[in-house]
């Protein structure tokens, strides 16, 4: 499990940390004419061999840095101004594919599915997020539909869907924290959300980036969260 953190890590500063947005900008400019196209493939591979201190793992390697430059062409390749947002989700999808894929084949771990499959923990928390998110959205939007009718009377403009991603996210918080018997936090995120108050705010400016604000607080929120929970579990069985 160590040596699939340090791929994980390797990708991270790869493409994150070692890749100024000067090279990001003359890769989409030059596509395969770029030498820092070459030279950023090259680069996780070398940072791979790095991370794992080890020569025998240089087909490993090798295929990241390969597989890590034809994935980087063709998002550039396929990516425009209207799908550039969907490709970068695409794109890191895909090197964690390879990475999965790769450490599986090389490391041949062994992985229990069957336990997993018959936890009912699992089924529990799958089928709580499943109500908290998509159905509860619905839910709510059918329970508010009398009043959304007359608040679209106005001029009030809104950011397509914000209101439903606040309460998928908003509701997400609150299960967290109940889990974890932390109430207090539930306050907190009550307190947060009257001060943004959508019926204070008179123009549709200033509510198009409250709710940006609000969208961006929870995404961050809920990113860190997540992180956090898993370094405890990796810190857990590591």
């Amino acid at each position: 499990m160590i040596i699939l953190v340090k791929l994980l890590l390797a990708h991270l500063i790869g493409d994150f940390i070692l890749q100024p947005k000067s090279w990001v900008d003359e890769k989409e400019k030059l596509k395969h004419r770029s030498p820092k196209l070459y030279v950023h493939a090259l680069l996780h591979g070398l940072l791979v061999l790095l991370l794992l201190w080890d020569l025998k793992f240089w087909l490993l390697a090798l295929l990241i840095t390969i597989l890590h430059f034809a994935i980087d062409l063709i998002k550039l390749y396929c990516q425009n101004k209207e799908n550039k947002s969907s490709w970068f989700f695409i794109d890191q999808a895909l090197h964690l594919v390879i990475i999965l894929a790769l450490w599986g084949i090389f490391l041949k771990p062994e992985l229990n599915f069957t336990s997993w499959c018959t936890n009912s923990d699992i089924w529990i928390y799958l089928t709580a997020i499943i109500l908290i998110t998509g159905v509860s959205a619905i839910v709510v939007r059918e329970l508010m539909s009398g009043w959304t009718k007359h608040l679209k009377d106005g001029n009030d403009a809104s950011l397509s869907n914000a209101g439903k991603y606040i309460g998928i996210l908003e509701r997400l918080f609150v299960f967290f924290f109940v889990i974890i018997g932390s109430w207090e936090s539930i306050g907190f995120i009550l307190a947060a959300k009257s001060i943004f108050r959508f019926g204070d705010l008179k123009e549709s400016k200033d509510r198009k980036l409250t709710e940006y604000v609000l969208i961006g607080t929870l995404l961050s929120f809920g990113i860190a969260i997540a992180v956090g929970m898993i370094t405890l579990w990796l810190v857990e069985i590591l």
